[in-house]
Protein backbone atom coordinates (compact mmCIF):
# COMPACT_ATOMS: atom_id res chain seq x y z
CA UNK A 1 0.00 0.00 0.00
CA UNK A 2 1.12 3.41 -0.58
CA UNK A 3 2.40 5.56 1.95
CA UNK A 4 1.40 9.24 1.84
CA UNK A 5 3.35 12.19 3.87
CA UNK A 6 2.18 15.77 5.36
CA UNK A 7 4.47 18.07 3.46
CA UNK A 8 3.66 20.64 6.43
CA UNK A 9 4.45 18.50 9.62
CA UNK A 10 5.66 15.45 8.24
CA UNK A 11 3.08 12.84 9.36
CA UNK A 12 2.96 9.82 7.78
CA UNK A 13 -0.44 7.73 6.81
CA UNK A 14 -1.36 4.84 4.91
CA UNK A 15 -4.32 6.47 2.66
CA UNK A 16 -5.13 9.66 1.39
CA UNK A 17 -7.53 11.48 4.12
CA UNK A 18 -7.80 15.00 2.43
CA UNK A 19 -6.98 16.36 5.74
CA UNK A 20 -3.87 15.67 8.18
CA UNK A 21 -5.21 14.25 11.38
CA UNK A 22 -2.23 15.53 12.95
CA UNK A 23 -1.93 19.40 11.96
CA UNK A 24 -5.43 19.58 10.34
CA UNK A 25 -4.25 20.90 6.63
CA UNK A 26 -6.31 20.24 3.91
CA UNK A 27 -4.52 18.15 0.59
CA UNK A 28 -1.13 18.33 2.55
CA UNK A 29 -0.55 14.59 2.11
CA UNK A 30 1.36 14.03 -0.67
CA UNK A 31 1.98 10.28 -2.15
CA UNK A 32 5.43 8.67 -1.72
CA UNK A 33 7.09 5.87 -3.04
CA UNK A 34 7.44 3.15 -0.49
CA UNK A 35 10.65 1.69 -0.12
CA UNK A 36 11.12 -2.06 -0.32
CA UNK A 37 13.39 -3.94 1.91
CA UNK A 38 15.91 -4.35 -0.92
CA UNK A 39 16.02 -0.75 -1.14
CA UNK A 40 16.54 -0.08 2.57
CA UNK A 41 19.32 -2.79 2.68
CA UNK A 42 21.31 -1.09 -0.13
CA UNK A 43 20.71 2.44 1.26
CA UNK A 44 22.02 0.89 5.04
CA UNK A 45 25.02 -0.74 2.88
CA UNK A 46 25.66 2.42 1.46
CA UNK A 47 25.59 4.26 4.77
CA UNK A 48 27.80 2.19 6.06
CA UNK A 49 30.41 3.53 3.74
CA UNK A 50 29.86 7.48 3.95
CA UNK A 51 33.22 7.92 5.52
CA UNK A 52 34.62 6.82 2.39
CA UNK A 53 33.37 10.02 1.25
CA UNK A 54 35.23 13.28 0.95
CA UNK A 55 34.73 16.55 0.11
CA UNK A 56 36.30 18.43 -2.81
CA UNK A 57 38.30 21.63 -2.79
CA UNK A 58 36.91 24.26 -4.96
CA UNK A 59 40.31 25.25 -6.53
CA UNK A 60 41.22 21.39 -7.30
CA UNK A 61 38.14 21.48 -9.76
CA UNK A 62 39.29 21.97 -13.21
CA UNK A 63 37.42 24.36 -15.35
CA UNK A 64 36.01 23.43 -18.78
CA UNK A 65 33.72 25.55 -21.31
CA UNK A 66 30.60 23.89 -21.44
CA UNK A 67 29.42 23.09 -25.32
CA UNK A 68 26.41 23.80 -26.78
CA UNK A 69 24.43 22.27 -29.53
CA UNK A 70 22.65 25.02 -31.42
CA UNK A 71 18.64 24.56 -31.97
CA UNK A 72 19.24 25.96 -35.48
CA UNK A 73 16.15 28.35 -34.09
CA UNK A 74 17.72 31.73 -33.41
CA UNK A 75 14.87 32.76 -30.74
CA UNK A 76 15.06 29.80 -29.37
CA UNK A 77 18.76 29.54 -28.80
CA UNK A 78 18.90 33.85 -27.30
CA UNK A 79 16.41 32.62 -24.54
CA UNK A 80 18.54 29.25 -23.79
CA UNK A 81 21.95 31.20 -23.91
CA UNK A 82 23.74 30.21 -27.18
CA UNK A 83 21.71 26.32 -27.63
CA UNK A 84 21.56 23.25 -25.39
CA UNK A 85 23.87 21.78 -22.80
CA UNK A 86 24.54 18.12 -22.86
CA UNK A 87 21.84 16.32 -20.05
CA UNK A 88 20.01 19.82 -20.22
CA UNK A 89 16.04 19.41 -18.77
CA UNK A 90 13.68 22.75 -20.03
CA UNK A 91 10.63 22.80 -19.18
CA UNK A 92 8.20 24.84 -21.41
CA UNK A 93 5.11 25.61 -20.24
CA UNK A 94 2.29 28.13 -21.55
CA UNK A 95 -1.43 27.63 -22.17
CA UNK A 96 -3.17 25.31 -24.13
CA UNK A 97 -2.76 26.34 -27.56
CA UNK A 98 -0.62 28.67 -27.76
CA UNK A 99 2.38 26.61 -29.58
CA UNK A 100 4.43 24.57 -27.15
CA UNK A 101 3.93 21.31 -29.55
CA UNK A 102 4.87 23.38 -32.67
CA UNK A 103 7.79 24.66 -31.21
CA UNK A 104 8.99 21.46 -29.76
CA UNK A 105 8.41 19.94 -33.36
CA UNK A 106 10.21 22.14 -35.07
CA UNK A 107 12.96 21.58 -32.28
CA UNK A 108 12.86 17.65 -33.97
CA UNK A 109 13.55 18.51 -37.40
CA UNK A 110 16.17 21.18 -36.65
CA UNK A 111 18.27 18.56 -33.72
CA UNK A 112 18.23 16.14 -36.74
CA UNK A 113 18.62 12.28 -36.07
CA UNK A 114 17.14 10.43 -33.42
CA UNK A 115 14.86 12.56 -31.60
CA UNK A 116 12.20 10.37 -29.58
CA UNK A 117 8.93 11.92 -29.38
CA UNK A 118 7.04 11.06 -26.54
CA UNK A 119 3.22 11.54 -27.78
CA UNK A 120 1.49 11.38 -24.10
CA UNK A 121 -1.74 14.05 -25.28
CA UNK A 122 -2.22 13.28 -29.25
CA UNK A 123 -1.39 10.11 -30.68
CA UNK A 124 1.20 9.43 -33.29
CA UNK A 125 -1.42 10.50 -36.54
CA UNK A 126 -2.15 13.65 -35.61
CA UNK A 127 1.58 14.44 -34.80
CA UNK A 128 2.12 13.06 -38.42
CA UNK A 129 -0.55 15.74 -39.92
CA UNK A 130 0.77 18.54 -37.55
CA UNK A 131 4.31 17.83 -39.08
CA UNK A 132 2.87 17.68 -42.53
CA UNK A 133 1.34 21.33 -42.29
CA UNK A 134 4.63 22.18 -40.62
CA UNK A 135 6.58 20.41 -44.08
CA UNK A 136 8.64 18.63 -41.85
CA UNK A 137 9.94 15.28 -43.75
CA UNK A 138 12.62 13.61 -41.97
CA UNK A 139 12.58 10.16 -40.99
CA UNK A 140 15.16 10.84 -37.71
CA UNK A 141 11.89 11.43 -35.76
CA UNK A 142 10.68 8.76 -33.48
CA UNK A 143 7.25 9.02 -31.91
CA UNK A 144 6.30 6.58 -28.88
CA UNK A 145 2.82 6.09 -27.96
CA UNK A 146 2.89 5.38 -24.39
CA UNK A 147 2.38 7.33 -20.67
CA UNK A 148 4.20 5.30 -18.74
CA UNK A 149 7.40 6.67 -17.33
CA UNK A 150 9.09 3.69 -16.87
CA UNK A 151 8.26 2.35 -20.23
CA UNK A 152 10.03 5.81 -21.67
CA UNK A 153 13.11 5.18 -19.49
CA UNK A 154 13.66 1.28 -21.03
CA UNK A 155 13.20 2.97 -24.23
CA UNK A 156 15.90 5.59 -24.05
CA UNK A 157 18.13 3.30 -22.15
CA UNK A 158 18.22 0.89 -25.36
CA UNK A 159 18.46 3.58 -27.37
CA UNK A 160 21.90 5.23 -28.71
CA UNK A 161 23.14 8.30 -30.20
CA UNK A 162 19.50 9.83 -29.22
CA UNK A 163 19.86 13.56 -29.63
CA UNK A 164 17.33 14.79 -27.52
CA UNK A 165 13.70 13.27 -25.50
CA UNK A 166 10.74 15.37 -25.80
CA UNK A 167 7.78 14.24 -23.34
CA UNK A 168 4.84 15.77 -24.22
CA UNK A 169 3.47 16.43 -21.92
CA UNK A 170 4.67 15.30 -18.13
CA UNK A 171 1.46 15.62 -16.66
CA UNK A 172 0.18 12.27 -18.28
CA UNK A 173 2.94 10.34 -17.53
CA UNK A 174 2.38 8.02 -14.78
CA UNK A 175 4.25 5.00 -12.74
CA UNK A 176 2.79 1.88 -11.52
CA UNK A 177 4.87 2.45 -8.13
CA UNK A 178 2.62 5.10 -7.16
CA UNK A 179 -1.29 4.14 -6.73
CA UNK A 180 -2.21 8.09 -7.54
CA UNK A 181 -3.75 8.96 -11.10
CA UNK A 182 -0.87 11.00 -13.80
CA UNK A 183 -1.18 14.34 -13.15
CA UNK A 184 -1.19 14.31 -9.50
CA UNK A 185 1.82 15.67 -6.78
CA UNK A 186 3.32 12.67 -6.39
CA UNK A 187 3.42 11.17 -10.30
CA UNK A 188 4.13 14.45 -11.56
CA UNK A 189 7.42 14.44 -9.35
CA UNK A 190 8.26 11.12 -9.32
CA UNK A 191 8.06 10.85 -13.13
CA UNK A 192 9.94 13.64 -13.50
CA UNK A 193 13.12 12.60 -11.00
CA UNK A 194 13.18 9.29 -13.36
CA UNK A 195 13.50 11.15 -16.79
CA UNK A 196 15.72 13.26 -15.16
CA UNK A 197 18.07 10.75 -14.16
CA UNK A 198 18.60 8.73 -17.18
CA UNK A 199 18.74 11.57 -19.70
CA UNK A 200 21.70 12.95 -17.04
CA UNK A 201 23.17 9.96 -17.49
CA UNK A 202 23.15 9.33 -20.95
CA UNK A 203 23.69 13.03 -21.35
CA UNK A 204 20.80 13.84 -23.50
CA UNK A 205 18.94 16.83 -23.46
CA UNK A 206 15.24 16.69 -22.04
CA UNK A 207 12.20 18.63 -23.21
CA UNK A 208 9.18 18.47 -20.80
CA UNK A 209 5.84 20.27 -21.88
CA UNK A 210 3.83 21.49 -18.70
CA UNK A 211 0.64 22.33 -18.34
CA UNK A 212 -0.53 25.82 -16.61
CA UNK A 213 -3.48 26.71 -13.83
CA UNK A 214 -6.13 29.11 -14.14
CA UNK A 215 -4.12 31.12 -11.81
CA UNK A 216 -1.06 31.49 -14.71
CA UNK A 217 1.02 28.86 -12.83
CA UNK A 218 2.83 25.52 -13.86
CA UNK A 219 0.77 22.27 -12.68
CA UNK A 220 1.37 20.39 -10.52
CA UNK A 221 4.28 20.69 -7.47
CA UNK A 222 6.59 23.51 -7.28
CA UNK A 223 9.75 21.33 -6.95
CA UNK A 224 8.97 20.61 -10.40
CA UNK A 225 10.54 23.68 -11.78
CA UNK A 226 12.84 23.37 -8.75
CA UNK A 227 14.83 20.08 -9.91
CA UNK A 228 14.75 21.37 -13.69
CA UNK A 229 17.85 23.27 -15.54
CA UNK A 230 15.45 25.33 -17.66
CA UNK A 231 11.77 26.78 -16.98
CA UNK A 232 10.68 28.51 -20.38
CA UNK A 233 7.29 30.34 -20.47
CA UNK A 234 5.52 31.01 -23.81
CA UNK A 235 2.77 33.43 -23.95
CA UNK A 236 0.77 35.60 -25.92
CA UNK A 237 -2.55 36.25 -27.21
CA UNK A 238 -3.98 33.60 -29.55
CA UNK A 239 -6.05 35.69 -31.82
CA UNK A 240 -2.48 37.65 -32.83
CA UNK A 241 0.30 35.85 -34.40
CA UNK A 242 2.64 37.64 -31.28
CA UNK A 243 4.65 34.75 -29.27
CA UNK A 244 7.00 35.41 -26.38
CA UNK A 245 8.86 32.52 -25.25
CA UNK A 246 10.83 33.99 -21.38
CA UNK A 247 12.84 32.31 -19.43
CA UNK A 248 12.29 32.34 -15.87
CA UNK A 249 14.94 30.02 -14.81
CA UNK A 250 18.39 28.74 -16.66
CA UNK A 251 21.02 27.19 -15.18
CA UNK A 252 22.85 27.81 -18.20
CA UNK A 253 22.79 31.16 -19.09
CA UNK A 254 20.60 34.35 -18.97
CA UNK A 255 17.36 35.06 -17.44
CA UNK A 256 16.82 38.19 -18.89
CA UNK A 257 16.16 36.86 -23.01
CA UNK A 258 13.16 37.17 -24.89
CA UNK A 259 12.35 35.45 -27.90
CA UNK A 260 9.97 36.58 -30.30
CA UNK A 261 8.14 34.35 -33.09
CA UNK A 262 5.49 34.93 -35.12
CA UNK A 263 2.56 32.38 -35.31
CA UNK A 264 3.03 31.30 -39.43
CA UNK A 265 0.31 28.95 -41.59
CA UNK A 266 3.92 26.99 -41.68
CA UNK A 267 4.71 27.55 -37.82
CA UNK A 268 6.98 29.58 -35.74
CA UNK A 269 9.05 31.78 -37.59
CA UNK A 270 11.91 33.82 -35.55
CA UNK A 271 11.55 37.82 -35.68
CA UNK A 272 14.67 39.74 -36.49
CA UNK A 273 13.53 42.80 -37.56
CA UNK A 274 10.87 43.65 -34.69
CA UNK A 275 10.41 47.00 -35.62
CA UNK A 276 8.17 45.84 -38.97
CA UNK A 277 6.01 43.97 -36.71
CA UNK A 278 5.20 46.86 -34.13
CA UNK A 279 6.27 50.28 -36.17
CA UNK A 280 3.98 51.66 -38.80
CA UNK A 281 6.49 53.09 -41.34
CA UNK A 282 6.53 54.83 -44.77
CA UNK A 283 3.34 56.90 -44.25
CA UNK A 284 4.06 60.90 -45.98
CA UNK A 285 4.35 63.39 -43.39
CA UNK A 286 0.55 64.84 -45.04
CA UNK A 287 -1.12 61.64 -44.65
CA UNK A 288 0.24 61.41 -40.13
CA UNK A 289 -2.58 61.15 -38.04
CA UNK A 290 -2.35 63.08 -34.18
CA UNK A 291 -1.96 60.43 -31.56
CA UNK A 292 0.83 58.24 -32.72
CA UNK A 293 4.18 58.27 -30.65
CA UNK A 294 7.10 55.74 -31.36
CA UNK A 295 8.80 54.66 -28.27
CA UNK A 296 11.48 52.11 -26.95
CA UNK A 297 10.73 49.48 -24.51
CA UNK A 298 13.37 46.84 -23.08
CA UNK A 299 12.32 42.97 -23.26
CA UNK A 300 15.49 41.06 -21.67
CA UNK A 301 18.66 42.91 -22.93
CA UNK A 302 16.73 43.77 -26.43
CA UNK A 303 15.19 47.13 -26.80
CA UNK A 304 11.74 46.76 -28.79
CA UNK A 305 10.68 49.88 -30.94
CA UNK A 306 6.67 50.13 -30.69
CA UNK A 307 3.89 52.32 -31.22
CA UNK A 308 1.90 54.27 -29.04
CA UNK A 309 -1.71 55.23 -29.79
CA UNK A 310 -4.05 57.19 -28.67
CA UNK A 311 -7.45 58.51 -29.05
CA UNK A 312 -9.05 61.21 -27.21
CA UNK A 313 -13.04 62.07 -27.77
CA UNK A 314 -15.16 64.49 -26.17
CA UNK A 315 -17.70 62.33 -23.58
CA UNK A 316 -21.56 63.06 -22.24
CA UNK A 317 -21.05 60.94 -19.34
CA UNK A 318 -20.59 61.88 -15.88
CA UNK A 319 -17.37 59.61 -15.66
CA UNK A 320 -15.36 59.68 -18.81
CA UNK A 321 -13.87 55.88 -20.48
CA UNK A 322 -9.97 55.16 -19.78
CA UNK A 323 -9.09 52.42 -21.99
CA UNK A 324 -5.78 51.02 -22.14
CA UNK A 325 -4.58 48.08 -24.31
CA UNK A 326 -1.13 46.51 -23.72
CA UNK A 327 -0.49 48.77 -20.99
CA UNK A 328 -1.31 49.03 -17.35
CA UNK A 329 -5.10 51.03 -16.79
CA UNK A 330 -3.36 52.20 -13.48
CA UNK A 331 -0.34 53.46 -14.79
CA UNK A 332 -2.52 55.28 -17.27
CA UNK A 333 -4.38 56.88 -14.83
CA UNK A 334 -1.53 58.19 -13.43
CA UNK A 335 0.28 60.03 -16.53
CA UNK A 336 -3.70 61.56 -17.17
CA UNK A 337 -3.57 63.37 -13.76
CA UNK A 338 -0.36 64.10 -14.74
CA UNK A 339 -1.38 65.96 -17.82
CA UNK A 340 -4.62 67.31 -15.84
CA UNK A 341 -2.81 68.70 -13.01
CA UNK A 342 0.62 69.62 -14.26
CA UNK A 343 0.00 70.38 -17.84
CA UNK A 344 -3.47 71.93 -18.48
CA UNK A 345 -4.63 69.70 -20.54
CA UNK A 346 -8.83 69.06 -19.53
CA UNK A 347 -9.21 65.55 -20.29
CA UNK A 348 -12.11 64.98 -17.31
CA UNK A 349 -14.43 66.14 -20.01
CA UNK A 350 -12.61 63.25 -22.72
CA UNK A 351 -12.71 59.92 -23.34
CA UNK A 352 -9.32 58.20 -23.78
CA UNK A 353 -8.33 55.28 -25.11
CA UNK A 354 -4.55 53.93 -25.45
CA UNK A 355 -3.34 51.16 -26.99
CA UNK A 356 0.18 49.51 -28.02
CA UNK A 357 -0.11 48.30 -31.25
CA UNK A 358 0.79 44.66 -32.59
CA UNK A 359 0.10 42.81 -29.29
CA UNK A 360 3.00 43.93 -27.47
CA UNK A 361 2.33 44.67 -23.40
CA UNK A 362 4.10 47.07 -21.56
CA UNK A 363 5.52 46.50 -18.62
CA UNK A 364 7.99 49.24 -17.61
CA UNK A 365 7.89 52.71 -17.17
CA UNK A 366 10.26 53.79 -19.80
CA UNK A 367 6.76 54.34 -21.91
CA UNK A 368 5.47 56.84 -19.94
CA UNK A 369 6.67 59.71 -22.02
CA UNK A 370 5.56 58.19 -25.63
CA UNK A 371 2.06 57.35 -23.81
CA UNK A 372 2.03 61.31 -22.31
CA UNK A 373 2.77 62.60 -25.99
CA UNK A 374 0.45 60.77 -27.89
CA UNK A 375 -2.32 62.05 -25.90
CA UNK A 376 -1.64 65.48 -25.96
CA UNK A 377 -1.07 64.71 -29.77
CA UNK A 378 -4.55 63.25 -29.91
CA UNK A 379 -5.97 66.06 -27.80
CA UNK A 380 -4.72 68.50 -29.70
CA UNK A 381 -5.66 67.13 -33.15
CA UNK A 382 -1.98 67.43 -33.99
CA UNK A 383 0.94 65.25 -35.17
CA UNK A 384 4.00 65.56 -32.82
CA UNK A 385 6.68 67.43 -35.27
CA UNK A 386 10.71 67.67 -34.64
CA UNK A 387 10.63 71.00 -35.91
CA UNK A 388 7.55 73.81 -36.49
CA UNK A 389 7.92 73.57 -40.26
CA UNK A 390 8.36 69.76 -40.70
CA UNK A 391 4.70 69.19 -41.14
CA UNK A 392 4.40 71.86 -44.53
CA UNK A 393 7.98 70.72 -45.41
CA UNK A 394 6.84 67.07 -46.16
CA UNK A 395 8.95 65.46 -43.69
CA UNK A 396 9.05 62.08 -42.78
CA UNK A 397 8.09 61.55 -38.83
CA UNK A 398 11.37 60.71 -37.05
CA UNK A 399 10.54 61.14 -33.51
CA UNK A 400 11.32 59.02 -30.55
CA UNK A 401 10.53 59.72 -26.93
CA UNK A 402 12.43 57.50 -24.14
CA UNK A 403 11.23 58.21 -20.45
CA UNK A 404 9.69 58.02 -17.37
CA UNK A 405 7.66 60.31 -16.13
CA UNK A 406 6.91 61.12 -12.62
CA UNK A 407 3.83 63.11 -10.75
CA UNK A 408 5.81 66.42 -10.41
CA UNK A 409 5.63 65.95 -14.63
CA UNK A 410 9.71 65.43 -14.57
CA UNK A 411 11.22 63.66 -16.97
CA UNK A 412 13.50 60.62 -15.57
CA UNK A 413 15.47 58.66 -16.93
CA UNK A 414 15.15 55.04 -17.56
CA UNK A 415 17.49 51.61 -17.59
CA UNK A 416 19.55 51.16 -20.54
CA UNK A 417 18.86 54.64 -22.15
CA UNK A 418 21.68 54.58 -24.45
CA UNK A 419 21.29 51.21 -25.65
CA UNK A 420 18.01 52.19 -26.41
CA UNK A 421 19.14 55.21 -28.20
CA UNK A 422 21.66 53.48 -29.52
CA UNK A 423 19.10 51.38 -31.54
CA UNK A 424 16.17 54.18 -32.37
CA UNK A 425 19.43 56.17 -34.60
CA UNK A 426 20.38 52.64 -36.27
CA UNK A 427 16.62 52.39 -37.28
CA UNK A 428 16.90 56.15 -38.45
CA UNK A 429 15.28 57.93 -35.80
CA UNK A 430 17.08 61.17 -35.53
CA UNK A 431 14.85 63.02 -32.93
CA UNK A 432 14.92 61.23 -29.87
CA UNK A 433 12.56 63.25 -26.95
CA UNK A 434 14.11 62.17 -23.47
CA UNK A 435 15.55 63.46 -20.29
CA UNK A 436 18.80 64.64 -21.81
CA UNK A 437 16.98 67.41 -24.12
CA UNK A 438 14.00 68.13 -21.72
CA UNK A 439 13.28 68.31 -18.11
CA UNK A 440 9.03 68.57 -18.09
CA UNK A 441 6.41 67.26 -19.76
CA UNK A 442 4.74 70.55 -20.37
CA UNK A 443 8.52 71.75 -22.18
CA UNK A 444 7.96 68.98 -24.80
CA UNK A 445 4.33 69.78 -25.43
CA UNK A 446 4.81 73.69 -25.90
CA UNK A 447 7.62 72.52 -28.16
CA UNK A 448 6.26 70.09 -30.52
CA UNK A 449 2.83 70.48 -30.19
CA UNK A 450 2.05 73.95 -29.81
Amino acid sequence: MSKFVCQQCGYESVGFLGKCPNCGEWNSLVEMVEETNRRKTKSNRKSNNISSIKPISLSSISSRKTSRLSTKIPELDRVLGGGLVSGQVVLIAGEPGIGKSTLLLEVSEKLGKNVLYVCGEESASQIKVRAERLGIKKTGISLLEDTNADNVIDVISELNDLSAVIIDSIQTMYTGDLSGMAGSVGQVRECTARLLRVCKEKEIPLFLVGHVTKEGTVAGPAVLAHIVDTVLWFEGDKTLTLRLLRAVKNRFGPTDEVGIFDMQDKGLVSVNDTEHMFVKTGLPANRRVPGSIVTSILQGTRPLLVEIQALVVPTKMAFPKRVAQGIDSRRLELLLAVLIRRCGLPLYDYDVFVNCAGGMKITEPGADLAIILAIASAYYDLPANATHNALQAGKPSNIIAIGEVGLLGEIREVMAQEKRMKEARRLGFTQIISSKEYHFVGEVIKKLLK
